[in-house]
């Protein structure tokens, strides 16, 4: 099975010490976010793991406990962006980040660290012209780092329009899909990055801009060396080029404060759920109650 860690949460800079305890462990209970009393028990012994897709803001939490991933194979997705405080309110400085992109690269290979330039969002502050200043500058520092860089376009939902107030934001023109496409190819151009798009349904082929995937079968077999068996997502969407994965995040738990996260109602509740955490207990946020129906993954 392939674990992803997470779509849900960061795995990687909250909860990365008690992504180990599971480890040892040998599996981590998924709580249904719509039926506390149906869980998921998911295996995270090695011969039951073929690989682990991380997510993460600052991976930093994992370059010291590295060798607690000994016997899995793996790869971790980074998203930097250009955005500051207004928007992604609790992360370090981009700078501090990147260098320990770097460092991680540096330990894994660069095909196992991806760059997720995502979600691009404008406004006032953020423009068109900004982004391509950001991207540049960014990729000079993570080409050698890297093989790949996934794009996305903001998507307005309902609770991201909500957290997103006063920032101004909406969603893009397909005319801005294309100039932002052309300038972001234009200079990865010979930098041996390649782009590619995550559940977008426009055609940026023309660009060199590929259709990509998050959880990527082709990744995956290149990182193992075996045949991928799982099929496409089905619980994603349509757009979704992912194969199929348990992902063992919690929504209502990550604290970085990014206010386009699809993942927290809010930042009061993402630190309500950060503060019940307890790193002995077989979920990310508080603990089984005991009346609920356990569903074996293995």
């Amino acid at each position: 099975m392939i674990i992803s860690a997470s779509r849900r949460t960061d795995i990687p800079a909250f909860y990365f010490d008690w992504f180990c305890q599971r480890l040892k462990a040998g599996y981590a209970d998924v709580v249904n976010p719509f039926n506390r009393k149906q869980v998921s028990r998911i295996s995270l012994t090695p011969e039951n793991v073929d690989c682990i897709v991380f997510w993460t803001k600052d991976p930093a939490p994992m370059l010291e406990r590295l060798g607690a991933l000994k016997g899995y194979h793996y790869y971790v997705q980074v998203s930097i962006t250009p955005y500051g405080r207004d928007v992604e309110e609790n992360l370090r400085p981009k700078g501090e980040i990147i260098k320990t992109v770097q460092e991680l690269s540096r330990r894994l290979g660069k095909e196992r660290v991806v760059w997720r330039y995502d979600p691009i969002l404008l406004n006032d502050s953020y423009t068109v012209a900004g982004q391509f200043v950001w991207f540049e500058k960014a990729l000079a520092e993570l080409s050698p780092c890297v093989e790949r860089c996934v794009i996305s376009f903001i998507d307005m939902y309902a609770k991201m329009k909500k957290n997103t107030a006063g920032l101004n934001l909406r969603e893009l023109t397909e005319a801005e899909m294309h100039e932002l496409a052309t300038g972001l190819a234009e200079r990865a151009r010979g930098s041996g990055v390649r782009l590619q798009t995550c559940s977008e349904a426009i055609d940026l082929d023309i660009y060199g801009i590929s259709h990509g995937a998050c959880i990527d079968g082709e990744l995956i077999e290149r990182i193992t060396g075996k045949p991928v068996k799982a099929g496409k997502a089905k619980s994603q969407r349509p757009l979704c080029n992912c194969v199929e994965s348990f992902d063992i995040g919690q929504y209502d738990t990550c604290i970085h404060g990014c206010r386009y996260c699809y993942a927290n109602a809010s930042l009061d509740r993402a630190r309500q759920g950060f503060e019940r955490h307890d790193m002995e207990a077989s979920v990310i946020t508080g603990n089984l109650l005991g009346d609920e129906k356990i569903t074996v993954h293995d």
